[in-house]
């Protein structure tokens, strides 16, 4: 017998790949609780990316940057504080599994709380869900495993992830995917129109510089696709991606633009989905894109694929450079020098190009 739940609270993911990566959890609760009222409470850089056809509000938690301790104790309480207010709530779930969203939770005065037993927060659930076993599952298929028992899924969780270059989980879970409408799902974005003709999408940026390729190999990429193409280049990504843009700007033959900084994530889906290809880093905007509908080919450095490979209807491949510490999963390479980010700088253009070939090739 299925439950009913009038509430929802959902703490959703903090960074924008994880936030897309979710998709399939937001599918399926709204799926199962058609009539549920479904709120979403989130980091601000994420605010752009929630599933608005999906959800019914959206909080935006205070984040300080630079705060004290008692400082940041005091904005969740002020975020619970509002929580509480539109409650009651039957159903909280968190997908981050840090401390703070358990605790926002119960302080929220949520009747069920669901969520992994980590970080010492165990005590503020009462639907503890077992981490043991979780690091084998990619993220989307954990954030799955925390939706209630009494969910359908179209089809089996375990095992639907693939090994790149391409993830087959429509294949599995058929529809889900495909579902995805970014006018729908985004509706208070201001969609930046693409430029006239063949283009291809540059995102050279991500938070962690063992993610990063160097901005040398993406001039020699430009300087191979304007020879073999003849295509126009658009560098996207937010302003802290914009010195990385002036570089890649300074030689006028390779026909780049510079985008960066023009609007939230959300802002570029009409440009993801009308580039012939998207090159990224592992970084947000990858995921951005493959949701989009673009193709993406993705210079990979420290992360691990089979855990946070993009899903989308857009098909993927993934260049890397499995070096002895690959992958490391670390932000900051810590190998000695003349070692160093050795899995992102052995990448040679040469090999993305023919990664983007092989994208190329898939679609004819």
């Amino acid at each position: 017998m299925s439950t009913s739940y009038n509430r929802i609270l959902v703490r959703s993911p903090n960074w924008i790949g994880d936030q897309v990566l979710a998709f399939p959890f937001f599918y399926y609760l709204r799926r199962s609780f058609p009539s549920a009222w479904i709120t979403v409470a989130c980091a601000p850089w994420v605010e752009s990316v929630q599933y608005r056809n999906l959800v019914d509000e959206v909080v935006v938690i205070e984040k300080l940057k630079h705060a004290s301790m008692i400082e940041r104790i005091k904005a969740i309480e002020s975020t619970s504080l509002i929580l509480r207010y539109k409650g009651p709530w039957d159903l909280g779930i968190c997908l981050p599994p840090s401390f703070s969203s358990a605790w926002i939770m119960r302080r929220s005065g949520v009747s069920r709380r669901r969520g992994y037993v980590a970080d010492f927060r165990g005590f503020l659930l009462n639907e503890r869900i077992s981490a043991q076993g979780t690091e084998a599952l990619h993220r989307a298929e954990e954030y799955l495993k925390l939706l209630p028992e009494e969910v359908q899924i179209d089809g089996p969780v375990e095992d639907f992830w693939g090994v790149y270059p391409h993830n087959p989980l429509d294949e599995k879970i058929p529809g889900v995917l495909s579902d995805f409408d970014a006018e729908k799902a985004w509706p208070e974005a201001r969609p930046i129109e693409p430029p006239s003709g063949h283009y291809w999408v540059i995102a050279p940026g991500s938070m962690a510089e063992s993610r990063r390729w160097p901005v040398s190999s993406f001039i020699a990429l430009a300087r191979i696709l304007v020879k073999e193409t003849g295509w126009k280049g658009v560098i996207v990504g937010g302003t802290a991606e914009s010195q990385i843009a002036q570089e890649l700007m300074r030689d006028p033959s390779l026909q780049l633009s510079d985008w960066t900084g023009r609007g939230t994530p959300s802002d570029y889906w009409k440009v993801f989905r009308g580039a012939q290809v998207s090159v990224c880093n592992d970084s947000g905007l990858a995921h951005v894109a493959a949701l989009c509908g673009s193709s993406v080919e993705i210079v990979w450095g420290a992360g691990r694929v089979a855990k946070t490979q993009p899903i989308g209807p857009g098909k993927v491949n993934i260049t890397v450079n499995p070096v002895d510490c690959w992958p490391c999963e670390r932000n900051q390479c810590e190998r000695r020098e003349g070692l160093k980010l050795e899995c992102l700088s052995g990448l040679t253009p040469e090999r993305v190009w023919q990664g983007i070939c092989s994208l190329r090739s898939s679609e004819s």
